[in-house]
């Protein structure tokens, strides 16, 4: 293994030891809850930790990792030493809700209370995870009034 791939392991480790970090402490969130919410597996995300790879990541896994994470992918593809012109593009974004917008100044501004931050994030946890209606309750709101 040449200095420079064991640099980029090392760099790469880190961003996604960091990531897990952040993830745990800001968002209460386990190991597990990291795999289901990216789409990459327990497995692969240790052995990234641990820098434990032969070739280099899957770009559409570590997109995931990121985007699932609400992180930029460029800071991993930097990490992993990747000329950003190369790697697949996703397509942009949509534009963000401005309510969820506020949600989520509120959750990073040092003046609002943790325990408001809790409750916003159980409250968007619930909203997130909970059972979709099907289309014949959904409608029928609209036939009311």
């Amino acid at each position: 293994m040449t200095e420079t791939t064991n640099a980029r392991k090392i760099a790469f480790a880190t961003f996604v030891r960091r990531a897990l970090a952040d993830a745990r402490t800001m968002r209460a969130w386990s190991g597990t809850e990291v795999s289901r919410r990216t789409g990459v597996s327990r497995q692969t995300i240790n052995r990234w930790v641990r820098g434990d790879w032969a070739s280099d990541p899957e770009a559409e896994r570590v997109v995931a990792f990121c985007e699932g994470l609400g992180l930029n992918p460029a800071a991993a593809f930097t990490a992993l030493g990747w000329d950003r012109t190369t790697t697949p593009r996703t397509a942009p974004a949509p534009e963000m809700d401005p309510d969820v917008e506020a949600l989520l100044r509120r959750l990073v501004d040092p003046n609002v209370s943790d325990a408001e931050k809790f409750h916003i994030r159980e409250t968007i946890r619930y909203l997130a995870y909970r059972p979709t209606l099907p289309a014949d309750v959904r409608n029928s709101g609209k036939e009311a009034g």
